[in-house]
């Protein structure tokens, strides 16, 4: 099995050592574990590590897939805000394995940021999932990344896709398919209000439909998340289709088996 989108303490809203997260990603069996924290920008800097970090973040990933080899393949990956004015070189050409594109902000609105729910009153939900997907689409048609991140997460506080926008998920999926990306299935929203995966059902259906490949992420931001909600992410996987998934190396990708 593997869990490619976990994240560190250098994000400042996570717990544990890095070494816990994966020993507990061991004793469930994975075997291919990426880090993918969230990258520095010079924006929302208090929910990221910054640019001083970046080399460290890599340099320890560096030591633990030496410490860890022969027991379990470590990779090295970023989870990067798509917001273009904000894109920095310093993250797109990092030394990493794959970069996890991400969309939560809307505007200067982080949505899936409880801090920030009040403005869920304030806002037209069906114009919203319109921008969200067209951020999505513009962010696989960028071509910089490898993995779309949590497709449909401005679900999370119980808001999930209007009918008025089923034509827009598919045009979204369609650039991604294009782009030649993998859609993560992230067991996270089993943990919001939500209580759903990212994505749902019917839009994975769609995906595996259009031939776009998968992989899998827990998004942990404490060691007790590791692996929370991998069964019936793979059962939900598997129930659509699905027989392989994609780990990435040098950003290339691999293709294995699901379990």
């Amino acid at each position: 099995m593997l869990d490619l989108h976990n994240h560190t303490t250098r994000c400042k809203h996570a717990t544990g050592t890095m070494n816990a997260y994966i020993d507990n990603a061991l004793s469930q069996g994975v075997s291919v574990y990426g880090f993918a924290c969230h990258a520095p920008m010079d924006y929302d800097t208090g929910f990221r590590m910054g640019f001083d970090e970046l080399q460290d973040y890599l340099d320890d990933i560096e030591k633990l897939q030496q410490q860890y080899s022969g027991r379990c393949t470590i990779r090295k990956g970023l989870e990067v805000d798509y917001l273009p004015q904000h894109l920095d070189a310093r993250v797109l050409d990092a030394d990493v394995d794959y970069l996890i594109g991400s969309v939560h902000f809307l505007g200067n609105w982080g949505f899936d940021n409880p801090q920030f729910i009040g403005e869920y009153a304030r806002q037209d939900m069906s114009q919203c999932w319109r921008r969200y997907l067209q951020a999505i689409r513009d962010m696989a048609e960028s071509g910089l990344f490898q993995i779309v991140g949590h497709f449909d997460l401005l679900k999370i506080f119980n808001n999930p896709p209007t009918d008025c926008v089923r034509e827009t998920i598919t045009q979204t999926l369609e650039s991604i398919k294009s782009a030649g990306m993998a859609l993560e299935i992230n067991s996270a929203g089993l943990r919001k209000p939500i209580g759903e995966i990212y994505p749902s059902a019917p839009i994975l259906r769609e995906a595996f439909a259009l031939g776009i490949p998968i992989t899998f992420g827990s998004d942990a931001h404490a060691v007790e998340q590791v692996g929370f909600g991998r069964e019936s992410a793979l059962n939900l996987a598997k129930e659509v289709g699905y027989t392989e998934m994609l780990d990435f190396h040098n950003r290339a990708p691999i293709v294995r088996p699901i379990p």
